[in-house]
């Protein structure tokens, strides 16, 4: 009898669930027909509901058998009200279509709306209709990634992986397995220069992500574009004006882990010298100690302030939407450092490995100031012509510590068992601040209507600033596993700055016309670039004045040292300190025509250059001024065979050179333990042919599937290599150099679905690259003695990783207003460094890296966010790729199959935010 009331309940439950139904349906553009996110579905006079997901379904459950009026509301298409009855008839779906929302505004009825530049649906359609091989990262991705700089952010796009600095972030891309120096980066469509102090490519660091529409990675390069670009182009699309008033705001805080488990080192930044004694006082100056400011070398530890992140962003259209305006500003104040294990080596036999000598212990504490401004003026005169005007404004400042202690290896008494060693110790103080400025002017102008006239005048303007680089060396000991600083070692202190400025002029006319079945439309421009870059470099060698003095009995704080200058007047007299010039004049025809389902595009683009260099301090070099002179024809043809709206096929071909660096081409020489190192005034340009195929589908509009194939087969590739002496061949020296031919080629997939409230975003890569340069080996000759000979060796290209993939796993709930998602990435091996030896290079080992973001949506324009990075605390490593039995004995080297040669470790970083948008 127990048992009735239970099968009663059961009996119940059962029947009720026969009797509920599901209302279940997708609901599309009337126009396009791809599905629409976000839309609130309601049926009248019940708590029933739901809201459309990421493929446009719904499900409404547990509905009683009825009829029902089922309301349709999204803010962006027009409501419907419908009679529904459940169940459906066969069980089909409900599948809706919605027009855009029609205002009306006295006599006038008028569609509102623009395009969302930053949306994944702008995106997607952005890469189907382009004419090249592209791939886009949406504004919206960005602001809901786990990423906080554009140099993050694009190692989440196929065929990229990102070269790191001290602190563990994105720094540099490399694009299809090309180093950086073979990609250009561009603002708006614009090149801008390039801060470093020596090479044309722009660390990505310095632009805070926030400030973005979208990231445009361009694989294939058209007649209209410039040429210098093998691995590719970067173009950041930044804000846009609004077609009415838009404020959105975020602040944030978080913490690094790293600095739970010990203290940041910081210094008085603020009181450094900016200058020199050399640039204050002349070249005729003796320097004194009394000239060097202590502000540098006062040092204090202690756990850091919070991450303090912020952004402000308003817009806004005014005389009768003819004037628009949209200023924006981005702020980063954060924390962040690696606690690095580097070891130094030397080569003896090549046959039997290299021999570990020094073990380098480095505790890197950097605090990076990021700020950014942003604003864009657009004109419209009537619907024929218009301006814009783009002023940004991109500042990093990174003041770094780092304290090292070196253990010597091979000579001091070294015994780990006794726990005794011969040490040393130095603290270098390091402040870095870099600056972009560009202001654009273009127009727009529909002179007829055929034909279309565009034009662009830019200045830029890139600085790098190093003032006052203070490393003080001590020398300790360690006995019996006590360790202790002894005496003071020579000291330097050394300044740094140089500036990179461009002045470029840009003319495009565009006329279009049908021929027969054809739509034709032909280009025509031009590019004139005036760039000019100085370098200043000088470096003052410190000796204590008390040779023996004794820390922790003479001095216990670095401050307290008193020092000789052994160089009064500074170390200017080299090659760092350089004028150099570039003047770039490009032209080019292009056409593009269309024939049902066919699309071609082709031309030529000429570029006349013209580089050279003057060296400041000349000392004894044959050619102390030069210059390079020369033009390039690049042909490139791009098919597009579109197949029922939502396929293209793909082949592309384009020829694209590489220009030398500054630096490179300067004809210095610097003396290292091992090799000379010198500049190459003779250094050519690269030259590359570039192919592309690709099949593209896209199931939807914020969908796709893509894969394909490229193949670049370079000419004169710039690598730096070893080198014979062309007069005495028994001498050898480093330096960059072309190497006949290299082959790069490759696969890539990429992939987004979505499916209600999941999504997932994946691409792989896989590069293969080949290139033959010469290499030192060491041999033990007939007579048994040490012998260096010249041998080939053929290897990947320097960066260049076989395989790389991202995996983004996505949460949309629109009902509870939660957005989430986990992103991973994987790098393969690399080679970091290339040897002089043969076998010999440094390979950076392959990683994978965790990072995890999460929005929750408060209502009325709020919302509250959080980013975590490194979850899995990846170190990266670097080894070389053999074994040796002197290096058994010494730490972390046991049992392995590679050398370990470094290994930072960076640790967790996280963030907390609220996000406002009107």
């Amino acid at each position: 009898m127990a048992r009735t009331p239970l099968l009663l309940l059961l009996l119940c439950l059962l029947v009720g669930s026969a009797s509920s139904q599901v209302l279940r349906g997708r609901i599309v553009e009337a126009e396009t027909g791809e599905p629409i996110v976000g839309v609130t579905l309601l049926l009248e006079n019940t708590s029933y509901h739901d809201v459309s997901g990421l493929d446009g379904s719904f499900a409404i459950a547990n509905l009683p058998k009825g009829d029902y009026r089922l309301v349709v509301r999204h803010v962006s298409y027009a409501s419907q009200t419908l009679d529904v009855k459940v169940p459906m008839p066969q069980a089909q779906p409900l599948n809706l279509s919605l027009a855009p929302a029609v205002y009306s505004t006295l006599s006038e009825v008028a569609v509102v709306g623009k395009r969302d530049g930053a949306s994944e649906t702008t995106a997607r359609s952005m890469e189907r209709n382009a004419s090249q091989v592209l791939n886009i990262v949406s504004g919206k991705a960005i602001e809901l990634s786990p990423d906080l700089t554009v140099a993050n952010v694009i190692q989440r796009v196929s065929g990229v992986s990102v070269e790191r600095n001290s602190n563990g972030d994105g720094q540099h891309a490399i694009l299809r397995g090309m180093d950086k120096r073979y990609n250009y980066t561009l603002v708006n469509g614009v090149k801008i220069p390039s801060p470093d102090n020596k090479y044309r490519y722009v660390p990505l660091d310095i632009f805070p992500a926030e400030l973005l529409d979208r990231l445009e990675v361009v694989k294939a390069l058209t007649p209209n574009m410039e040429g210098d670009a093998v691995g590719g182009v970067i173009n950041m699309v930044m804000k846009d004006a609004p077609d009415h008033l838009v404020i959105s705001g975020n602040l944030a805080t978080g913490y690094n882990e790293l600095f739970m488990q010990r203290p940041f080192t910081s210094y008085d930044h603020r009181n450094i010298q900016s200058r020199s004694p050399y640039e204050r006082f002349g070249n005729q100056y003796s320097a004194t100690p009394k000239d060097f400011s202590n502000a540098a070398v006062t040092y204090r530890s202690q756990s850091p302030l919070p991450n303090l992140v912020g952004g402000l962003s308003i817009g806004n259209q005014f005389l009768n939407h003819k004037l628009g305006v949209l200023v924006a500003g981005s702020f980063q104040n954060t924390y962040r450092g690696s606690n690095s294990l580097f070891f130094d080596f030397e080569t003896v036999d090549t046959l039997r490995g290299v021999t570990l000598n020094k073990m380098r212990e480095r505790e890197y504490s950097e605090q990076q100031r990021r700020y950014g401004l942003h604003a864009k003026v657009e004109y419209r005169f009537n619907e024929r012509h218009r301006l814009e005007w783009y002023n940004a404004y991109m500042n990093l400042t990174n003041i770094q510590v780092r304290d090292q202690k070196t253990t010597q290896l091979t000579i001091g008494g070294y015994d780990p068992v006794l726990g005794n060693a011969t040490l040393g110790y130095s603290t270098r103080s390091r402040l870095t601040r870099q600056q972009i400025q560009n202001n654009t002017l273009q127009g727009q102008h529909q002179l007829w209507d055929a034909l279309m006239l565009r034009w662009s005048a830019v200045y830029s303007l890139a600085t790098n600033e190093e003032p006052d680089n203070v490393t003080v060396p001590l020398v300790g000991i360690r006995e019996n596993f006590l360790e202790r600083r002894t005496t003071i070692d020579d000291a330097s202190r050394r300044w740094e700055h140089n500036t990179d400025r461009d002045l470029a002029a840009y003319l495009n006319l565009t006329y279009t016309r049908k021929l027969g079945e054809m739509a034709t439309e032909w280009s025509v421009g031009g590019l004139y670039r005036d760039k000019s870059r100085t370098n200043f470099y000088n470096n003052y060698q410190l000796r204590p004045a008390n040779l023996f003095a004794r820390y922790g009995e003479d001095f216990t704080e670095y401050s307290q040292i008193q020092w000789t200058i052994q160089n009064p007047r500074g170390a200017v007299a080299t090659a760092l300190n350089y004028d150099a010039a570039e003047t770039i004049q490009a032209g080019y025809l292009q056409f593009k025509g269309q024939v049902h389902n066919l699309e071609v595009l082709s031309g030529v683009r000429a570029e006349a250059t013209d580089q050279g260099y003057t060296m400041k301090f000349p000392i004894g070099e044959g050619r102390p001024a030069s210059s390079q002179v020369y033009t390039d024809w690049l042909p490139s043809l791009h098919l597009t065979y579109k197949l029922l709206g939502h396929t293209n096929l793909r082949a592309s071909y384009f020829r694209s050179i590489n220009r030398p660096g500054f630096f490179e081409i300067v004809p210095y020489r610097i003396v290292n333990e091992e090799y000379q190192e010198r500049g190459n005034p003779d250094l050519r340009r690269t030259i590359a042919d570039n192919l592309d195929l690709r099949y593209e589908r896209y199931p939807s509009t914020s969908e796709q599937f893509m894969v394909g194939v490229f193949y670049k087969s370079i000419k004169d590739p710039i690598e730096y290599t070893l080198q014979r002496d062309a007069i005495r061949g028994q001498d050898q020296y480093y330096s960059p150099g072309n190497f006949g031919n290299a082959v790069n080629y490759g696969l890539e997939v990429d992939y987004i679905r979505y499916l209600r409230r999941w999504g997932i975003k994946a691409n792989y890569t896989y590069t293969h690259s080949t290139i033959t340069t010469l290499k030192s080996k060491r041999i033990r000759n007939e007579s048994g003695d040490l012998e260096t000979i010249l041998v080939n060796q053929t290897r990947p290209l320097f960066g260049q990783s076989a395989h790389v993939a991202n995996l983004t796993l996505l949460f949309k709930d629109p009902r509870s207003q939660l957005d989430a998602q986990l992103a991973a990435g994987y790098t393969g091996d690399r080679i970091n460094t290339v040897s002089q030896f043969v076998d010999n290079d440094l390979w950076q080992k392959g990683f994978v890296q965790v990072d995890a973001s999460l929005e929750k949506r408060l209502g009325k324009g709020w919302s509250l966010f959080a980013k975590a990075n490194n979850l899995l605390n990846t170190p990266m490593e670097v080894y070389i790729n053999n074994v040796s039995a002197r290096n058994d004995g010494i730490p972390f080297q046991k049992g392995s199959q590679r050398t370990l040669i470094r290994r930072d470790y960076y640790q967790r970083s996280y963030i907390l935010g609220v996000r406002y948008k009107l």
